[in-house]
C-alpha cells in the first residue's frame, strides 16, 4: 500500500488532522506525521501517534536514537506529501526556499508530489502575497487543495476553512489511483453519451426522466485517465463539465443527441451509450404555453430515433457498449437488447439506482459471459466497465 506523509501546521484546523489520519489508515495507507512546533499546541503528537501507529516527528534535533538522516529518509519514504492544514506561513516558507524546521526541510528535500490543503483567515487568504506564492509553487509542480467558505475561528463566514476531510482524502486517493493506472486506452478515441434528454411540449413543459448523468460523466473522466481522447455528448445535467475532454457537446432533445452522436461515430474506436434517451416525443409542439382547460388533455407521441440501434447498424471497427436500466427481468431484457442492437457489451442495472452515487451492475457480453460487480461508487464502476472493453 502507498505511503502518505502528513504535515500538520499550526492553524486552528490542525485538530482535523486526526480525522484525516484515521480515514487514511482505514483505507489501508501507511501514514507518518510531521508536526510543526506550533501544531503541537493545538493537537498533541500522542493523538496522531496513536492513530497512525507511527512515531510523530517534530524536532530536527530529536535525541531519540536513529541511524539515518530523517528529513531525507522521510522525504524518500513518501509516495505523496499532504500538508493539512497548510497555513499562510508554510506556503510562504516553501515558496521562498526557507527550511528552518523539520516539516519545511522535508518538503524542500522531497521529489514526491506535495499537496497543500489551504486553511487560514480570510484576509490572509486574500493577501496578494499568498496568491503570488501559490502561483510560484504551482509552476514548480506543487498542488493545492483550495479552502472552502464557512465559519472561521475569527467569527466570520468567509473563504479560508479547511476543505472537508473526506474530500481531502478522496483527492489524495484519486491521485494515487490515477498514478497506478495502466493507460490501456492510450491512442483511442471514446464517444460517450450521458445525461437525460428533454422533449418539449411547449415553451415551459417537457417530457424527461430521472437520469442524473453521473455514470456517463464518470465514464468520461475514467476514460481520460486511462489515456483516451474523449468526446462527451451530454443532455441536461447538474454536473460540471469534466476536464481534459477532446470535445464536449451539449444537447437537449433526443433528436439533437442522435445528430451529434452519429456525426462523431465514424471517427471513434469505442462508443458507450450511457444517456437515458426519451423513446418518444410529443407529435405536436405548441409555441405558446398550453392553458389549463376543463377536462382531460391528450398528448400524442411520436417515436424518437433509436441512437444505439443506429450505431449498431453503422458499426465497423467500433466496440459498442450499451446500458440497460430495467425494473424487471434485468438480465433477460439486457441480453435481448445486446443481440437486437448489435452490441459488443451491455451494462445492466436496476433503474431504481438513477440519481444515486452508487450502483450495482452486470457486465454482459453474451449469454455465457455475465460478470456481476457489487455495489460501488459510480466513479469506481466506470473503471470496471472500461477495463472489460476488448480492442
Amino acid at each position: 500500500m502507498k505511503n502518505i506523509l502528513l504535515g500538520v501546521t499550526g492553524g486552528i484546523a490542525a485538530y482535523k488532522s486526526a480525522n484525516i489520519v484515521s480515514m487514511l489508515k482505514k483505507k489501508g495507507y501507511n501514514v507518518k506525521v510531521i508536526m510543526s512546533e506550533n501544531a503541537t499546541k493545538i493537537i498533541t503528537p500522542l493523538t496522531l501517534e496513536t492513530l497512525s501507529k507511527e512515531r510523530v516527528y517534530v524536532d530536527m534535533w530529536d535525541k531519540t536514537p536513529h541511524f539515518e538522516v530523517e528529513h531525507i529518509s522521510l522525504a524518500e519514504w513518501a509516495d505523496v506529501v499532504l500538508i493539512a492544514p497548510a497555513t499562510y506561513n508554510i506556503v510562504g516558507k516553501v515558496a521562498n526556499g526557507i527550511a528552518d524546521d523539520m516539516l519545511s526541510t522535508v518538503i524542500s528535500a522531497t521529489t514526491k508530489p506535495v499537496f497543500f490543503a489551504l486553511a487560514m483567515n480570510v484576509n490572509m487568504y486574500n493577501n496578494p502575497i499568498l496568491k503570488e506564492n501559490i502561483n510560484k509553487l504551482k509552476k514548480y509542480g506543487y498542488r493545492f487543495i483550495d479552502s472552502d467558505e464557512g465559519f472561521l475561528a475569527c467569527n466570520v463566514n468567509a473563504k479560508g476553512r479547511l476543505k472537508d476531510e473526506k474530500e481531502i482524502v478522496k483527492i489524495i486517493e484519486d491521485y494515487l489511483q490515477e498514478e497506478e493506472l495502466d493507460r490501456i486506452l492510450a491512442g483511442k478515441t471514446v464517444l460517450i453519451t450521458a445525461g437525460r434528454t428533454e422533449e418539449a411540449i411547449d415553451p415551459v413543459r417537457y417530457i424527461s426522466n430521472r437520469s442524473s448523468g453521473q455514470m456517463g460523466y464518470s465514464l468520461a473522466i475514467a476514460a481520460r485517465k486511462l489515456g483516451a481522447e474523449v468526446i462527451l455528448v451530454s443532455g441536461p445535467t447538474e454536473l460540471s463539465q469534466p476536464e481534459g475532454l477532446k470535445k464536449f457537446i451539449k444537447v437537449r432533445s433526443a433528436q439533437e443527441m442522435y445528430e451529434a452522436t452519429i456525426k462523431e461515430f465514424s471517427q471513434v474506436d469505442i462508443a458507450i451509450a450511457c444517456a437515458a434517451v426519451a423513446d418518444y416525443k410529443p407529435k405536436n409542439y405548441s409555441t405558446e404555453k398550453i392553458k389549463k382547460k376543463d377536462g382531460d388533455m391528450t398528448i400524442v407521441l411520436d417515436r424518437n430515433p433509436d441512437i444505439l440501434f443506429e450505431m449498431g447498424k453503422l458499426k465497423d471497427k467500433q466496440f459498442l457498449v450499451g446500458f440497460a436500466a430495467e425494473t424487471e427481468n434485468i438480465i433477460e431484457n439486457a441480453i435481448g437488447k445486446l443481440k437486437r442492437k448489435n452490441l459488443d457489451m451491455i451494462v445492466a442495472n436496476n433503474a431504481s439506482n438513477m440519481q444515486k452515487t452508487t450502483n450495482q451492475i452486470r457486465i454482459i457480453k453474451s449469454e455465457n459471459s455475465i460478470k456481476e460487480i457489487p455495489e460501488k461508487e459510480k466513479s469506481q464502476l466506470a473503471f470496471d466497465i472500461l477495463k472489460e472493453i476488448e480492442l
